[in-house]
């Protein structure tokens, strides 16, 4: 039986569905711009200036320098320290190899430790209404990267860091937070050293930028386009495609059932690097406690045992009614 890819009509309607407003779309550019709003825009477009120097400054060992840097800090830093590590507390690292990855993923240029993860669970706790951080709700460009260029919209949505006392109690992520700008300099200025304007354009400009769409396409094109096999009552989509350049990160809706889950990829064919990374580190004994779905957890999340465990609730009732429409057609005939 094919599963339903869309929201069911009453009676059978899930009662977990969150209510998904589709209000009025938050102004992206005519509005009043903080400080830091350009700080952030400044940022992400230098990145993606250095971009177009890439075909003028091209060569083997600058491609492959992207590449590395591409797969430490996005695979290795954003996607199992930050994400399933950090946020979701998938598995345990030893605190060494925790920091090692953390610090690759501030690399990314995608914020610091304490910020995204606080972005990522707020994310999840208003998934697709109007408190949630980037949803798109608010429109596709929105989700994808207008949300980082407005502070106001995050301060209201709750961006305090009262949900990530986990970290803020370790100095190490208070120091990553204070210092993030004195690092990127730093790695910056280490990738020039080493091979010039080519390391830096490639290094820097085109694996940031890479990173930045791959990841943010998570929030955008894996909340519009894409399969529903579970009931997760929000907009979370698995998308195969996105799962082939996210390192797993595409199977979006298995994720949003089973958040606690270090495994995304919940099929055999569901390729995720990621999941096997985590695995490779467990095989070595550095990855300890991984969390991945049970039979039960699965079964309460199926929309297909979802509708059969309904079914048999809708059949009483529909029993029920006939009855009573039998009952008042034989009184009726009766008199």
């Amino acid at each position: 039986m094919a599963l339903p890819t869309t929201p069911l009509p009453p009676p059978f309607a899930l009662k977990e569905a969150r209510v998904i407003k589709h209000n009025k779309k938050r102004a992206t550019w005519f509005r009043k711009w903080e400080m830091k709003d350009l700080l952030y825009v400044s940022a992400v477009l230098l990145m993606h200036v250095l971009c177009l120097f890439a075909p003028f400054t091209f060569n083997w060992n600058a491609f492959w320098l992207g590449v590395v840097h591409y797969i430490l800090c996005g695979l290795f830093g954003v996607t199992l320290c930050y994400h399933r590590g950090l946020s979701h507390g998938s598995f345990k690292l030893p605190k060494y190899l925790e920091y090692l990855f953390a610090y690759f993923g501030m690399l990314a240029l995608q914020g610091d430790p304490i910020f995204w993860v606080s972005t990522h669970r707020y994310h999840h706790k208003f998934t697709d209404t109007e408190a949630d951080p980037h949803s798109p709700v608010e429109g596709f460009w929105f989700s994808h990267m207008g949300w980082i260029f407005d502070d106001n919209y995050l301060v209201q949505k709750g961006e305090n860091y009262v949900n990530v006392g986990d970290l803020v109690r370790q100095r190490y992520y208070r120091f990553l937070e204070t210092t993030v700008v004195i690092h990127v300099y730093l790695h910056a200025a280490l990738l020039y050293m080493l091979g010039g304007f080519p390391f830096l354009v490639w290094g820097k400009g085109v694996a940031t930028v890479w990173g930045y769409h791959v990841t943010f396409s998570v929030n955008s094109v894996c909340h519009i386009w894409g399969h529903q096999a579970w009931n997760t009552g929000d907009l979370s989509k698995n998308n195969w495609f996105m799962a082939l350049f996210t390192f797993g990160e595409g199977w979006h809706n298995n994720h949003h059932a089973f958040e606690f889950s270090a495994r995304h990829g919940l099929e055999w064919w569901q390729l995720d690097t990621t999941w096997y990374v985590i695995k490779l580190l467990e095989h070595f004994g550095l990855a300890t406690n991984v969390k991945v779905p049970s039979k039960i957890h699965k079964h309460k999340k199926s929309l297909k045992n979802r509708m059969d465990d309904m079914k048999p609730q809708t059949d009483i009732k529909m029993q029920k009614m006939i009855s009573v429409d039998c009952s008042e057609a034989k009184a009726y005939l009766s008199t």
